[in-house]
């Protein structure tokens, strides 16, 4: 009756020994020699010996996943690539990709002489720790928004939804994500302040561009292709070379909405964020910007409730 089994477990290589009565306490067996009493107990034995290992195996198991959950928060999830994160929606998905720029100072405005008068008088300022979007918000980020609040999906004017950084989209649209992205984290998200802005654009930088003063060629996605790139429209986000931080499309593409309120002259209010102002100001420029509007320093300003097809939008997270 036992010799099936104990077929069985020769096959997968277990070796059971038998001993006198007087040792069988110690639990070497073998299934060699013996009576089937001394192999049906020498299996028993063998078969708790499993069962104890198991058990440990799994505390370790327990404990592991205890020490996994003190190094990283639950919702916030290393990636695959570098430095970056991406926080996780109630459903289990993960949210856009996110990195953390260190605390540090910037000085923000026409750096170089000759800007426009809306980027002086120049400003300076110390930057707190905060985490920025690796690329702009894309139209599948968006949608999946706009699905789950019951929100009209921007039109994207037969140009690419996907991985295009959506268009179409007010302060008050971009706003409204980054509260539901809060509400679905359990993080603090928002959209950036003019500062934090530029400070995440330059990366340490001066110039006009965070590359150079050049805007050179293939670089970043502006208007009939003064950028030597090849695009007509939105290009996919991550189709240019990232800054020193390891953003993509901070030049170009498309402008993007900040918290902060605009004004004709810098006030020295621009790492705030504002409450019903007159206008927002965007920063980047977008893919039909000249070459000179796409700069580290270019502004823009709009009403909270003005969409475009060149307006779109990063998020920031707050420690």
């Amino acid at each position: 009756m036992l010799k099936p089994v104990l077929s069985s477990l020769l096959v997968l290589g277990l070796s059971i020994q038998t001993v006198p009565a007087a040792e069988e306490n110690q639990g070497i067996c073998n299934l060699n020699v013996g009576t089937s009493l001394d192999w049906m107990h020498c299996f028993n034995q063998h078969l708790k010996k499993q069962q104890a290992l198991i058990k440990e195996l799994q505390e370790k198991n327990r404990l592991l996943n205890e020490r996994i959950t003190v190094l990283h928060s639950p919702q916030e999830i290393p990636s695959d690539d570098g430095p970056y994160f991406r926080d996780r929606l109630r459903d289990g998905s993960k949210g856009p990709e996110m990195i953390w720029i260190p605390a540090g100072s910037v000085r923000i405005g026409d750096l170089q002489g000759g800007g426009d008068r809306d980027e002086k008088p120049i400003q300076s300022f110390k930057i707190a720790r905060f985490a920025i979007g690796r690329y702009e918000v894309t139209f599948d980020e968006y949608d999946r928004f706009a699905k789950a609040t019951g929100r009209d999906r921007p039109n994207e004017e037969g140009k690419g939804r996907g991985i295009h950084p959506v268009i179409n989209v007010s302060w008050d649209d971009a706003n409204a994500y980054t509260v539901w992205l809060s509400k679905q984290t359990g993080q603090k998200y928002r959209l950036p302040t003019e500062a934090e802005w530029e400070y995440a654009a330059r990366a340490g930088t001066e110039t006009k561009y965070w590359w150079g003063n050049e805007i050179g060629f293939n670089q970043a996605n502006c208007w009939n292709r003064s950028c030597g790139d090849s695009f007509d429209f939105t290009a996919p986000v991550g189709s240019f070379s990232p800054n020193q931080f390891g953003l993509y499309d901070t030049v170009g593409n498309v402008w993007e909405w900040t918290c902060s309120a605009y004004h004709k002259k810098y006030l020295g209010t621009e790492n705030e964020c504002a409450t019903s102002p007159i206008s927002y100001t965007l920063r980047g420029g977008s893919w039909d910007s000249s070459k000179w509007r796409v700069r580290a320093a270019s502004r823009t300003n709009e009403i909270a409730s003005k969409r475009s097809h060149s307006f779109g939008f990063r998020i920031v997270k707050t420690p």
